[in-house]
């Protein structure tokens, strides 16, 4: 029998062929539905819902075939798998959805999972697909009356994704009223009145097939067509992050609780309905007055045309990837799982940022590259990961050369010399990266390194006096003076004794350079260099030690991980900082797409 991954894998062609009946339609009426980047995003969230989920079967099925197993109060499996039985279950699982997607707009712990659905300007069927991947974590409660009721786990699980795939239909303003049908069921008219942030329409229309449960409990509202309905959520995410816009709530909530200073009120922050805020915390941190006009301006970053079309291709490839992951996801370990999970959460985080401006599409295909060579290694997939790995350093020397192609004679000379030591450094980290491939050329890898090293050290000289902060030398040479001294007691190799002196000397001047670098200039860019410094000892140490002290678990992960993270950070840092013109150059001139943007920069929500 198919798991529900796989049902959602194969009505994903269905979803997007409906996706497009819809666009066209709207583009025969005059009024394009789509935009592509929210789609994009949405969509985006709606493949981290379905990706998360498989971590949370337990909070889902888990418990509630736990409870059906030992606590039920009536045994009638016959009866729940007859017809009337699957119908009963039906309406039984509407009517906990209706209270959960009730309670999701009047608590506010519930509201942080379900505001995700909410947050998309554009009310479309992409929409649909937005989904949260944190409500598993408190929505299981809202059906364990089923399961006390007895109904059997395949039919709650059947009639649950029924329900779902039921409301997809109902995301469009394509379909008009329909009269008789709007009375009874969630329609579309009913439903656009529930993402509605108007005065009139706000947390109204809860019902998932049935909006009878709307009328007898008193939350029900008409849409009116001399109101247009404007969509989103009250604190406009603005934002194509997935991962913020699973956590903005969260962390609101979080900081007012933190806030408060009446300890009570720290506890009622997250039962309270949304917007509620500790009197002392509203007047310390005030959020302006809402405002319907403010909110029917679409947030919609410009995208340039290559960027659309690396935008959609990214898209259609992570689409391809989470079908095959979640195909065999229920027969695949749980490790397996983590890691193609990170591949692909990886990939999502950085389409977002591209698409936002954040990074370059170059940035984002070394960040992916990044992680898939990180898999490939820890899975032993040795052809791809041979493919992948040297594949991350060339795609960070394109990101290099299409910054230094636009540099001109407003840059200034020194940016120029910075990001010929940056491309210098690649290299000698591509070289390295190949030779470490290969067990007999350790050696020469270790060279590359070194010498990758003392480019990245002469390269951030270039805008700071050597050492400016005596602090972060000693912090930084006590580090690697105590990785040496374990490395020597716990069996490093004689004749390696000095080239691995020679190596942790340099990469600890390298480190304390950066970290005071950025203690002299305090500037973000110079932040994300001396960071990634820090993830390069970290990656070495890793890998010292799983080579000559003792095996670490999953030592593939930590020691590629860290090493990309390394190598992005500084190529990014140094490249925004080398991309911005000179003292006299015109104000206007711009940087190219992504340059002048920070991998770290917060979003806006």
């Amino acid at each position: 029998m198919l798991s529900p991954s796989q049902v959602i894998v194969l009505a994903t062609p269905v979803f997007f062929a409906l996706i497009a009946v819809e666009w066209i339609i709207s583009l025969r009426r005059g009024r394009n539905a789509y935009g592509l980047a929210d789609a994009i995003s949405s969509l985006n969230l709606g493949v981290l819902s379905q990706t998360s989920a498989v971590f949370t079967k337990l909070l889902t099925l888990g418990i509630y075939t736990a409870v059906v197993s030992h606590i039920a109060l009536i045994q009638a499996d016959s009866f729940w798998t007859s017809l009337p039985g699957w119908l009963l279950a039906l309406v039984f699982y509407d009517f906990c959805y209706y209270w959960l997607h009730r309670m999701g707009h009047e608590v506010g712990v519930l509201w942080a999972a379900h505001s995700v659905h909410h947050q998309s300007q554009a009310y479309n069927l992409s929409t649909a697909l937005r989904q949260t991947s944190s409500g598993a974590l408190l929505g299981w409660v809202f059906y364990l009356p089923m399961a006390l009721a007895g109904v059997p786990p395949l039919v709650f699980a059947v009639v649950g994704l029924i329900d779902l795939l039921y409301q997809f239909w109902v995301h469009t303003e394509q379909v008009k009223k329909l009269g008789w049908f709007d009375r009874w069921f969630c329609a579309p008219s009913n439903h656009r009145v529930h993402h509605a942030v108007n005065d009139r329409y706000l947390d109204k229309n809860y019902g998932g097939i049935l909006i009878i449960w709307d009328r007898l409990f008193g939350t029900y509202k008409t849409e009116d067509d001399e109101d247009p309905c404007v969509y989103g959520t009250r604190g406009l995410l603005q934002s194509w992050d997935p991962l913020w816009a699973n956590a903005t709530v969260y962390r609101q909530l979080a900081h007012d609780s933190w806030h408060a200073r009446n300890w009570l009120d720290k506890a009622r922050v997250w039962f309270k309905p949304p917007g509620w805020r500790p009197a002392d915390v509203a007047q310390r941190f005030p959020k302006p007055a809402f405002d319907l006009d403010e909110h029917r301006i679409i947030y919609a970053p410009p995208m340039s045309q290559p960027l659309r079309w690396f935008a959609g291709l990214l898209f259609a490839a992570l689409v391809a990837g989470t079908s095959v992951f979640l195909w065999h996801a229920d027969q695949s370990p749980l490790s397996s799982n983590l890691i193609w999970f990170g591949v692909l959460l990886t990939g999502q985080w950085a389409l977002g940022a591209a698409m936002q401006g954040r990074i370059s599409l170059w940035m984002a295909l070394m960040l992916q590259s990044g992680a898939l060579a990180t898999a490939t290694a820890a899975l032993g997939l040795r052809e791809w990961h041979w493919l992948f790995k040297p594949a991350t350093m060339v795609f960070a020397l394109i990101y290099i050369a299409s910054c230094a192609s636009s540099f001109n004679t407003s840059m200034q000379r020194a940016s120029k010399k910075q990001t010929l030591l940056l491309a210098a450094a690649i290299v000698f980290s591509l070289c390295g990266d190949i030779s470490l491939m290969r067990e007999d050329l350790f050696i020469p890898g270790l060279v590359s390194f070194l010498l990758a090293h003392l480019c990245y050290l002469a390269l951030f000289k270039q805008d700071a006096p050597w050492f400016p902060s005596r602090k972060a030398l000693l912090r930084v040479a006590a580090i690697g003076i105590a990785m040496y001294a374990y490395l020597w007691t716990h069996g490093l190799p004689t004749a390696l004794r000095l080239p691995v002196a020679a190596y942790v000397g340099v990469i600890a001047l390298m480190a304390a350079q950066a970290w005071g670098r950025y203690q002299l200039l305090c500037q973000r860019h110079a932040l994300l260099v001396a960071l990634g410094a820090s993830f390069f000892m970290l990656s070495d140490s890793v890998l010292a030690i799983n080579r000559f002290a003792q095996p670490l678990p999953w030592s593939a992960i930590w020691v590629l991980l860290t090493y990309y993270a390394a190598q992005a950070l500084i190529v990014q840092g140094v490249l925004q900082h080398s991309s911005r013109p000179s003292a006299g150059a015109a104000a206007h001139q711009s940087a190219p797409l992504g340059d002048a943007t920070s991998l770290l920069q917060p979003t806006k929500g």
